[in-house]
C-alpha cells in the first residue's frame, strides 16, 4: 500500500466516522489524542531505533507515519502539500 492509498482510507474514515473504526475514533477523541499518538510513535521510533533490530524499527516508523497521516487528514493537509515542500527544500 503507498502512502497517498493510505491517507485516502484515512479521509474516507474521517468523513464517513464508521463506528467500529480506529481512525474515526482518533478524530472523535480530537486533536490532543492524535498528537499523543504521534508523540507516543516517535518515542517508539527512537527506542527502536537505539535497542532493537531492523523489523522492530520498520514495525514503530510505520506506525509513526501511520499516525502522522491522521494528523494531516485532521488539519486538512494533503500530502502535495508535504511534496511541495520537500521539492523547495530541494532546490535550496
Amino acid at each position: 500500500m503507498t502512502l497517498k492509498e493510505l491517507y485516502k482510507i484515512i479521509e474516507d474514515r474521517k468523513k464517513n466516522m464508521p463506528e467500529d473504526s480506529y481512525v474515526a475514533s482518533l478524530f472523535r477523541d480530537g486533536n490532543d489524542r492524535i498528537l499523543q499518538k504521534v508523540g507516543e510513535e516517535a518515542t517508539e521510533v527512537v527506542i527502536a531505533a537505539k535497542n532493537e533490530g531492523k523489523e522492530r524499527i520498520i514495525a514503530e516508523v510505520a506506525d509513526l507515519w501511520f499516525h502522522t497521516l491522521v494528523l494531516l487528514a485532521n488539519y486538512d493537509i494533503n500530502l502535495s502539500e508535504i511534496q511541495k515542500e520537500l521539492s523547495k527544500r530541494n532546490k535550496k
